[in-house]
């Protein structure tokens, strides 16, 4: 298995022969990179504790809703204020009003905390957008080091909690404990309405930790970036306690293991192409099944395996590998045993997509992020695996190669057989993924008998076109299986949007010799990728498309490990459905 990015990461050293040790795993000039090092999770520990220790806490962050407005009776104003099309600085909100231990608080700071909602009443709005915050107040005491105090916004008070409400308050917490220098120990204090609840505990901690990412794999020296470096701990205080300590503390464990698999996803989407190729990648899906207590089962197909199989489509794309093609299939069963739902997760992994003899002009440099669909996969493993959800047994595919030219790659004219007999005339190289997923939704469906299917890719710039940076796309002709998603999409922040599957644009799919072709024309380039991937999974079979293209990278930040939380819920769920 690979390396942890702790043991890989050090200072460039002098080796025994003189020559400057690799900060990272990589190739030798003729061995290809066999493994990935993965970022570690932050170490700082959060709990739920029942008293708030102010004392014995750098920074304390004190959670806050809006008050209610009165009622005006006015509709027309109401409808204005939720649309934001009212004019902030007409409006007058109302006096701010601190409750509880919130109130205690800042009455022994002799009313600051108020003051400071008053000061910045235009900015904040007494917390009623949700993630927002007051600048710090610093008090200092005779004897003893200044505290930190700062207010955190937690939406309006006569308001439900939205879905998406507690991902901005834990990334909000991380960004105060990273902004914040020298602090070792932070405490939140949350208003009832939220620190009792299992669900939003969970979320919170999930947001926390994966706001802490930071990707040091390949850098060295003074460029290392670390993210609150002097965090210890954090204490969510839940006013009023909470009704299952044991219940409270597994949702923190629950949140903290979806981040790591948020984790993997970036990782796998941020490593360069001389890092990660089919068998690193191949060797990161062993490290999961190694790490998941005994929940996960890690397969890898060779090519002799594949042409068994007659996996013609994918073994044209990885014919122009440098490595040999590593077809990976992780299954993940309860501890009990006992399944009522088989899934199947699909995720393309060309881990560079050059575009072969169609050779792309433009983007090459990020052509690295052509394997989100895997990362979204392997990611969600991991997280399944740590969360053990029950009732389900989930299968995790992932057909890993790259898109490169040498004399052995598939050229346009070529036709190709896929697993299940279909024949695809290549008319353009650049439409490569399809071609490997084929042959995936054809194992899932066929080998190992899945009974809903889903496959994530970054497939089209159609897309991308289409729905912009931040939105998936979904194609699926199972309306109930459409509902799924778009649930799961809400709860989890992964945006998704449901795109029509126009069944007369399969007319731009035929071929004059062969079953089909692997690409339309420009025009609905997206929709006619959806309908090419239902040649490859059974009519009667639920199966969705997701394109990924979009909010897989962004130009900021990197990678962004969009989908491994949407994964990771649906899987759940899928399991809660059957014992409902």
């Amino acid at each position: 298995s690979s390396s942890s990015s702790s043991s890989s990461s050090s200072l460039s050293m002098v080796d025994d022969d003189g020559a400057a040790e690799r900060p990272f795993t990589t190739w030798t000039f003729d061995e290809a990179c066999s493994s990935m090092d993965w970022t570690e999770g932050h170490a700082a520990v959060v709990s739920v504790e029942s008293e708030l220790d102010v004392e014995g806490s750098d920074l304390v962050i004190v959670g806050v809703f809006a008050p209610a407005k009165e009622e005006s009776g006015d509709e027309d104003e109401e409808e204005e204020e939720e649309e934001g099309g009212d004019d902030d600085d007409e409006k007058e909100e109302p006096e701010p009003v601190l409750t509880g231990k919130a109130k205690e608080l800042d009455e022994e700071l002799g009313g600051a905390l108020s003051d400071l909602m008053a000061e910045n009443a235009k900015a904040f709005k007494n917390g009623a957008k949700a993630g927002s915050s007051t600048p710090t107040l610093r008090v200092a005491a005779p004897g003893s080091k200044a505290k930190r105090y700062i207010l955190l916004g937690m939406g309006k008070e006569d308001k439900d909690i939205e879905d998406g409400t507690m991902a901005k308050i834990g990334k909000a917490v991380a960004s105060k404990c990273h902004r914040e220098k020298k602090v070792s120990k932070a405490s939140v204090l949350l208003p009832p309405k939220v620190g009792s609840d299992e669900s939003t505990l969970s979320d919170l901690s999930s947001a926390f930790h994966a706001a802490l990412y930071s990707d040091n794999r390949y850098r060295t020296g003074a460029k290392v970036k670390k993210a609150a470096e002097d965090l210890a701990s954090v204490s969510l205080v839940a006013e009023g306690g909470v009704d299952d300590a044991d219940a409270a503390a597994a949702a923190i464990e629950s949140g903290r293991a979806l981040s790591a698999g948020v984790f993997l996803a970036k990782d796998i989407v941020n490593a360069p192409h001389n890092v990660l190729n089919s068998e690193s990648l191949a060797n990161t899906a062993r490290r999961i099944a190694e790490e998941s207590g005994g929940l996960i089962a890690c397969e890898v197909l060779g090519k002799e395996e594949c042409e068994a199989r007659g996996m013609g489509a994918y073994l044209g794309v990885a014919r122009g590998s440098e490595t040999d093609p590593q077809f990976i299939h992780l299954t993940y069963k309860p501890k009990d045993g006992e399944v009522s739902k088989k899934v199947g997760i699909i995720g393309k992994g060309l881990l560079f997509d050059t575009g072969g003899y169609n050779i792309k002009t433009s983007m090459m440099e990020l052509m690295k992020f052509d394997c989100g669909g895997s990362a979204a996969v392997l990611g969600a493993a991991r997280a399944v695996a740590a969360q053990a959800p029950e009732g389900v047994e989930a299968h995790f595919i992932v057909a890993a190669c790259e898109n490169m030219i040498n004399d052995k790659a598939v050229v346009p004219s070529d036709i190709l057989t896929a697993s299940n007999g279909k024949t695809i005339e290549v008319i353009n190289t650049d439409a490569e993924g399809r071609l490997t997923l084929a042959d995936a939704m054809v194992f899932a469906d066929k080998e190992v008998g899945c009974e809903s299917i889903i496959e994530l890719s970054t497939l089209t710039g159609a897309c991308m076109v289409s729905l912009g940076k931040q939105i998936a796309g979904v194609w699926t002709s199972d309306d109930d299986l459409a509902k799924e998603l778009e649930d799961v999409s809400k709860v989890t922040g992964d945006k998704t949007w449901r795109m029509p599957l126009a069944k007369e644009y399969n007319a731009q799919l035929e071929s004059k010799i062969a079953d089909m072709t692997n690409c339309g024309t420009r025009y609905g380039g997206a929709i006619t990728a959806a309908l090419f991937l239902e040649n490859f999974v059974s009519k009667k079979k639920p199966f969705a498309h997701i394109d990924i293209a979009g909010p897989v990278w962004s130009d900021k930040t990197g990678a962004t490990g969009f989908g491994a939380k949407l994964v990771t819920e649906w899987v759940k769920r899928q399991g809660q459905q059957e014992s409902d």
